[in-house]
């Protein structure tokens, strides 16, 4: 069986510094707190189209018609950062699938377990995300 199609529920384990880097039993740690999390986002997607076609009717009030504007204009743009969400979390489990996840795509490092935990989808070490941010912050300066 391949270890990689197999997933550990993350509350059953913790990767630990201790054990080899990107070991089967992290990927599949890994593996399985990504699809998780998509999971989560796309049943809160499922919410937000019902409420949408629910909250579908005219309010006579302008004031209540602008605020229900509002809202509908805010949860769309949060659907929509979620959407690319998605796509990260796909391209993180593409990686785990051929073997790049948990490596700085700029310095092939291996990304810290902390990192990872907290950001899943993360590509770049904290030290190269932090080159990143500076040189987009002179770019934006000029």
């Amino acid at each position: 069986m391949n270890a990689l199609a197999s997933v550990i529920e993350p509350a059953a384990y913790r990767p630990s510094d201790d054990e080899p880097f990107m070991n089967e039993r992290q990927l599949a740690y890994f593996k399985g707190k990504l699809l998780a999390w998509k999971d989560e986002i796309l049943r809160e997607s499922k919410g937000t189209v019902t409420n949408l076609k629910a909250e579908t009717e005219n309010h006579p009030d302008l004031v209540d018609r602008a605020s229900s504007e509002s809202d509908r204009a805010l949860e769309l743009r949060t659907r929509d950062r979620q959407r690319k969400l998605i796509s990260k979390i796909d391209e993180a489990l593409r990686r785990i699938e051929d073997g790049s996840y948990g490596y700085c795509e700029e310095t092939g490092e291996p990304i810290s377990l902390g990192r990872l935990e907290a950001r899943p989808t993360a590509t770049l070490s904290v030290e190269a995300q932090e080159r990143h941010e500076r040189r987009e912050r002179v770019h934006r300066d000029d």
